[in-house]
């Protein structure tokens, strides 16, 4: 099994006392329950397994720091093995606060066999003025795996009156099943994200946006009900869509704020994954 782990490092000239961490979970299906496999945690990057009432695990990561900025570096591995699944999710939205030294850095890593399913659902990530943030997703399916993937990015807290004019931010995807490459994604904001994200090409004045992607067999078939679920979250202030491609739906929100986004994107993952969302989410 092989997994694209490339991550620019960063410099830190200023000497400044930089958060790292490394977090890691995998479960594992044994006598007809899934059950924890392995857990590893360092420095400030944790993990939580609560109690949960059904047949997949959850496991909260979390960040004690409470927040990066520039040259912090953090990295979540999530795996479950044949037939096996599990719910991921964070503890709280990640703030990435104002940069003096090269981005902050996120890895995700997610590795699921063949049967399994790993239902990567992070609360948002919140960008203040002057952030700089790289973050990458690598995952890799076996078989016929199944991957519900979730990353939502706000912009500042319009509540608080807070704008972002000058920031660096990087997201990329790749998914890869049996070694073959089945998405890639490139996100890129540098400078003027006000008004970059003006535009009716890029936000139309949207400060905060989303992407779903549902990578298993025959995803493309449920293209219908993705309409219909879009059209069951609309509200003013949120544009959505939806597009197929062979086992594969991707599903782009665009939201006036941060609180438009988290509503429709939590009425849309309810009702496209038929469950409730993990606790963190409503508190």
């Amino acid at each position: 099994m092989t997994i694209d782990t490339a991550f620019s490092a960063s410099a830190n000239p200023l000497g400044l006392q930089r958060v790292t961490g490394r977090a890691r979970v995998r479960f594992e299906k044994a006598g007809g329950t899934v059950r924890l496999r392995d857990l590893d945690q360092s420095g400030s990057a944790k993990v939580r397994i609560p109690k949960t009432h059904g047949d997949a695990p959850l496991a909260v990561f979390l960040n004690t720091a409470g927040g990066l900025t520039g040259g912090d570096s953090l990295e979540y591995e999530a795996g479950v093995g044949e037939d096996a699944q599990a719910v991921i999710t964070t503890q709280a939205a990640e703030r990435i606060y104002r940069s003096q030294d090269g981005p902050a850095q996120v890895q995700g890593l997610i590795r699921v066999d063949s049967g399994g399913l790993v239902e990567w659902l992070p609360q948002e990530t919140i960008l203040f003025d002057k952030a700089a943030l790289t973050r990458a997703l690598a995952v890799d399916l076996e078989g016929d795996a199944r991957l519900l993937a979730v990353e939502s990015v706000v912009l500042g807290r319009e509540a608080m009156g807070e704008d972002v004019h000058a920031v660096s931010f990087r997201d990329r995807w790749r998914i890869r099943r049996n070694g073959q490459l089945v998405f890639a994604d490139e996100t890129r904001i540098s400078g003027d994200a006000t008004d970059i994200l003006s535009g009716s090409a890029t936000a139309a004045g949207g400060r905060a946006f989303a992407t779903l992607v549902d990578c298993r067999k025959d995803a493309e078939t449920e293209i219908d009900r993705a309409r219909d679920a879009l059209a069951g979250i609309r509200r003013e202030g949120l544009n959505a869509g939806v597009s197929a491609r062979t086992g594969l739906l991707i599903f782009r929100l665009v939201a006036e704020n941060g609180q438009i986004l988290r509503a429709g994107l939590m009425a849309l993952l309810e009702m496209w994954r038929g469950a409730r969302l993990p606790r963190t989410w409503y508190c």
